[in-house]
């Protein structure tokens, strides 16, 4: 008995998934405006469509990574905005349903990231797929101010990566 054990116990362990990234605590858009000014974080606006492929391949590729994921929870309020979706939003005191607020954001193709200040004024879109490292090179670069301080992006990128 001692024997199957021996054995049995790590092949279990070994055979369960690894364990997931916190999964992050998306929020629809009015409550995540309200969260971001009540934290002063800033707001991460994730646009998406249920058919865009390159938006679940963004959820399972840099989302879903342990060292995103656990930036994000830490420096931002996540939020999910569906561009072909019927939940209203309110922005500036006017009122929009999800696809006219993507569409007053300019935003033409998904999946889009928008960056907003804790006080919901809009930073800057960021359209398509984004590589995880790349990724968290830009959560840091607004997240940790560079942006707001007026740091260039090349200028944090090349400090970033060690040149100088």
């Amino acid at each position: 008995m001692r024997h199957v054990v021996r054995w049995t116990l790590p092949l279990l362990v070994a055979l369960l998934p690894a364990a997931p990234a916190h999964a992050l605590d998306w929020q629809g858009w009015n409550a995540g405006m309200k969260a971001a000014r009540a934290s002063g974080r800033p707001m991460l606006v994730d646009v998406y469509t249920d058919w865009c492929g390159w938006c679940k391949r963004m959820d399972r590729d840099v989302y879903a990574r342990r060292d995103v994921d656990g930036y994000l929870s830490t420096h931002f309020v996540v939020v999910r905005l569906n561009a072909e979706g019927g939940e209203q939003a309110s922005w500036q005191g006017r009122n929009y349903s999800a696809r006219s607020l993507a569409s007053a954001f300019d935003v033409s193709g998904y999946p889009t990231t928008i960056f907003f200040t804790s006080g919901g004024d809009h930073l800057v879109n960021v359209p398509g797929y984004v590589d995880a490292d790349r990724f968290l090179l830009l959560l840091r670069y607004i997240g940790d101010g560079h942006l707001a301080r007026n740091e260039t992006w090349d200028d944090y990128v090349r400090q970033a990566q060690g040149g100088h």
